[in-house]
């Protein structure tokens, strides 16, 4: 029995990398390539987590500011897989370039700036 609900994608399309385990965990491999992921493609890296993360309809939003910065809303709702992938997050460079605030709870706000940092 699994201990979560699916969420959309579950495979890394390029390579075929299995994103979540049996009971909807992200896998070791998928938080390594989270934390490898290259600095220079931020959005990608929001979205290939957003892809393992566990009710992304309730607990992650992303909004376009006017003057084109991305803003990423996401909250783990206490759920030790996405705060799995949050850890794995904070081990990247692409946290340091995006990070904005923490909440008490699990909340976090990320900015991208229209120039991709």
């Amino acid at each position: 029995m699994s201990l979560c609900p699916t969420r959309g994608a579950t495979m890394f399309e390029s390579d075929d990398l299995p994103l979540l385990d049996e009971n909807g965990y992200p896998t070791e491999e998928a938080l390594r390539r989270l934390r490898e992921w290259p600095q220079n493609d931020p959005l990608g890296w929001f979205a290939f987590a957003k892809s393992m993360w566990w009710r992304a309809d309730w607990g992650w939003t992303e909004s376009t500011l006017l003057a084109g910065h991305h803003v990423f809303d996401v909250s783990t709702g206490g759920w030790s897989g996405n705060e799995e992938i949050i850890a794995a997050m904070r081990e990247s460079p692409l946290w340091h370039q995006t990070w904005e605030v923490i909440r008490r709870g699990g909340h976090y706000t990320f900015l991208v700036r229209a120039n991709g940092r």
